[in-house]
């Protein structure tokens, strides 16, 4: 069996492997729960909370894909079996059955906050092992908190 050699040292390698491999969890983690949201998702704003789960979905996957070969590519091997995503997967998701449309709504944007505040802290710690994967994890961030904007705008007027 072939490894692949990593070009950082241990140390960096560790925490970037860290980094990347908790995005991958909470990303693929991400993209199941805006489809559990979107098969399920009920209320007079169905049609476009239903397009815009689907947008949320397709970035989660893209972006979990480029986490993947990024880890592998630094000699990590990414892990995205089912059972490490349910084992380790803990944003917030919506609820059994039929959802309304508001509690999708409420749940993408908690779970969009707290994907976008794991991805901070993953920024921080890769700032001296590796620019490149903390590069990536800012292109992340960027867009999940375009796509958290998005919902919570859809909770307008608050109060």
């Amino acid at each position: 069996m072939t490894v692949v050699k990593s070009t950082l040292p241990e140390s960096a390698r560790q925490v970037t492997g860290d980094a990347l491999q908790g995005t991958l969890v909470d990303l693929l983690g991400l993209s199941l729960t805006g489809k559990q949201a979107h098969w399920n998702i009920v209320g007079p704003r169905f049609r476009s909370i239903h397009f815009q789960l689907d947008e949320v979905v397709s970035a989660a996957r893209e972006f979990s894909d480029t986490v993947a070969e990024r880890a592998a590519a630094l000699g990590i091997p990414p892990d995205g079996r089912p059972e490490t995503i349910a084992s380790q997967f803990t944003l917030p998701g919506p609820k059994d059955g039929w959802v309304r449309d508001t509690e999708a709504v409420e749940v993408m944007v908690e779970a969009l906050e707290a994907a976008i505040g794991r991805l901070r802290e993953r920024i921080d710690a890769t700032e001296k092992a590796d620019l490149v994967t903390q590069d990536l994890l800012l292109s992340i961030t960027a867009e999940l908190e375009k796509q958290r904007w998005m919902f919570d705008a859809e909770n307008w007027p608050k109060g």
